[in-house]
């Protein structure tokens, strides 16, 4: 989430379905997921293909699957009955028990109670609900009906246990939060529920929002003595306004509220002191702090500096973040018509005192030269770091960009290139910027992005590897390029007849390999390994797209479209860097920045996967993949042996342990 990058996808076969939320099994690490209501698959983040995971077909539907830190998964059916999953996964064709044939589950949530997991879900019948606790471990199972509210309709539920006590909170069509509380009892085998029982309810919240009634969509708990309600409040002749609001439970007060002016899809999720709701086109995260409920700080009366006020009860500055980034159009426009009623003096004052708000910053950079450009966005850095300063620069360097791609000649590399450096920006909060970079050729800036942006996209990764790959050397040598990453390896400047190494390559060396090769390694091949295919200023360029953080799967289909001599030269290179990686001990290359031993055979077996077909039937490939072969192949060789003296390694070592430290000797030891 941090990094705004995803990390696996996976999809079911056309025609089939997801039709209950994927949970994750903590215990086992492992994805379990149920499509077509009455198939369960189970796999692990390692899985690429979800056709081939694990597939159990059972003979019930499905409602939901409630995943227990301690207690496992917990399966309920759409009938009311429940399985352990590693029960279930016994027998997945055992049969299980309707318990509410004419009834509809509406929610359900699964808790722990010391040590025993209890499910509790709620049903329909027409205008009744009803509210079932089980426990799967005793096999107990208690219904009470819910009492009716006149002229209101529960709208969803939720709920937490404490002291053997369930609260079930119900978030009703009046406005309202009514509570019901239901314990926990204690079951004997002889003891059977004869009639079910009807709860009562009690009004908990009013909600409403500067006087405004809220019409909730979504409820959560967040501790026993605060909640979180999202929904909307009618605006006479507009779009409703959408509110994520925080409420004190003890004391019935709205604790802190925030607008949500992108729109919601209506729900709300809560998980370790976060919020997870989609806002606009995103998923926004949101941190929050309980603190102790207290009248003070429910009426926002605190005193105490080391305790959180209202406001710090939430960390809104990632909703402040994403409503100035969709807000920078409108700003522009709004600024526009301002600044064109300001006379000259205004103007000149405005610029002196520095404050311009981000509108009116906007509508400066929009159309002026690179000299004011520079001017103001070097006041913009030169403020006080506040929370939104990040995001007000990200939306400044989207505003030139965009201002870039309506006029090719405007283009403040060095500027641009500033921020950059200078700034912990991302890719998301300037999505344009490596695009133009691309359009300008703009190497040293693509450069910069690869190894600090921590969310570039796969298509972007893509498309610079092939940007640097199809550049010509004697145009890159122009270039000014940072070379930290590849000048401490690379020589400057390759000699055609080179003196061959002594030293041998974590145990290679070509005489060695010979007995098992009937061919002899051709003397032009023999430099691959030796002398790096590209320039220095090109190998610093591609060490960077080494560096950047990527998904496999999204990268793969990218890498395919790769034409077949820039993947040559990219295998080439990758080739040369393994080799040099292992003829250092601990397989680190010198320098700044450098790529990893990790990072080489990662992207070398990914090429491999995209392009091995075309590989394979250029001749120009042969000797290139029949070296990397042999060179592998002595590796694995070498690290074989070494793992046959493992053993009397070990028993050296121990025997050095046991001899007196004081005594001084000279021993020669044959390992045979």
């Amino acid at each position: 989430i941090s990094d705004q990058k995803p990390l696996g996808c996976w999809s079911v076969k056309h025609g089939q379905i997801l039709t209950c939320p994927v949970v994750c099994n903590f215990e086992t690490h492992e994805y379990i997921a149920v499509h077509d209501d009455k198939v369960l698959r189970i796999w692990k983040n390692e899985d690429l293909n979800l056709d081939k995971a694990f597939k159990a077909t059972l003979s019930a539907e499905v409602y939901r699957i409630h995943s227990l830190p301690q207690g496992g998964p917990l399966v309920l059916f759409r009938g009311g009955g429940v399985r352990a999953l590693d029960v279930l996964l016994e027998a997945p064709q055992q049969e299980i028990e309707n318990l509410i044939s004419a009834e509809a589950i509406r929610w359900s949530g699964a808790f722990m109670e010391g040590q025993e997991p209890v499910l509790i879900f709620t049903t329909q019948k027409d205008k009744d609900f009803f509210v079932y606790v089980q426990k799967p471990k005793l096999n107990s199972l208690h219904k009470y009906k819910l009492e009716q509210q006149k002229l209101a309709r529960p709208l969803c539920f939720t709920a937490h246990i404490t002291n053997q006590t369930v609260t079930l909170l119900c978030l009703y069509s009046n406005h309202s939060v009514y509570q019901v509380l239901i314990p926990l009892q204690q079951d004997t085998e002889e003891e059977e529920q004869k009639e079910e029982e009807i709860l009562s309810k009690s009004l908990l919240l009013y909600l409403s929002v500067s006087g405004a009634a809220l019409k909730g969509t979504s409820l959560v708990v967040l501790d026993k003595d605060h909640v979180a309600v999202l929904g909307n409040v009618p605006d006479p002749g507009k779009k409703p306004k959408e509110y994520l609001t925080i409420w004190n439970t003890k004391f019935q007060t709205l604790q802190t509220s925030k607008e949500l002016p992108l729109g919601t899809s209506g729900q709300l999720w809560c998980y370790e002191e976060k919020f997870f709701l989609i806002h606009g086109k995103v998923l926004t995260v949101i941190m929050y702090k309980c603190e102790t409920s207290s009248l003070a700080a429910a009426v926002g009366k605190l005193k105490d500096s080391q305790t959180l006020d209202v406001s710090s009860f939430v960390n809104w500055s990632t909703l402040e973040d994403e409503e100035l980034m969709v807000s920078c159009e409108s700003q522009e426009s709004v600024a526009l018509k301002a600044e064109s009623r300001m006379n000259l003096r205004s103007n000149r004052s405005t610029g002196q005192s520095g404050t311009l708000s981000v509108g009116q910053l906007l509508v400066r950079l929009k159309g002026t030269s690179n000299y004011v450009v520079e001017t103001e966005l070097k006041k913009l850095m030169a403020r006080a770091p506040t929370p939104d300063l990040q995001a007000t620069i990200g939306c400044v360097v989207t505003a030139l960009t965009d201002r870039c791609k309506r006029n090719p000649k405007f283009y403040p590399q060095n500027l641009l290139q500033e921020i950059v450096e200078t700034r912990d920006l991302s890719y998301s909060l300037c999505p344009d910027l490596m695009a133009v970079a691309l359009e300008q050729k703009d190497l040293q800036l693509l450069q910069i992005c690869l190894e600090r942006f921590p969310d570039i996209p796969e298509e972007t990764i893509y498309a610079c590897l092939k940007a640097f790959l199809s550049m010509s050397e004697d145009h890159l040598k122009s270039v000014d390029i940072n070379l930290d990453s590849a000048i401490c390896y690379i020589d400057i400047e390759c000699n055609d007849m080179e003196v061959k190494t002594e030293i041998l390559e974590n145990g290679f060396s070509e005489e060695m390999d010979q007995d098992m090769c009937d061919t002899k390694i051709p003397k032009e091949s023999r430099s691959d390994g030796e002398s790096c295919p590209v320039g220095l200023q090109k190998a610093a360029l591609l060490n960077a797209v080494l560096h950047s953080a990527y998904t496999e799967t999204f990268l793969l289909p990218h890498l395919k479209n790769l034409p077949a001599q820039q993947a040559i030269l990219f295998l080439r290179y990758l080739y040369y860097l393994y080799v040099k990686c292992s003829e250092k001990v601990n397989t680190t290359l010198p320098g700044i920045r450098s790529p990893t031993i990790n990072q080489i055979m990662d992207w070398m077996c990914l090429l491999l996967d995209a392009q091995f077909t075309v590989m394979v039937m250029l001749p120009e490939a042969k000797d290139l993949l029949s070296n990397l072969h042999k060179f592998v192949r002595a590796q694995v060789r070498f690290y074989s042996e070494l793992n046959k003296i493992e053993g009397s390694l070990q028993e050296l070592q121990r025997l050095n342990h046991l001899r007196e430290s004081q005594t001084y000797s000279i021993e020669v030891l044959e390992i045979i």
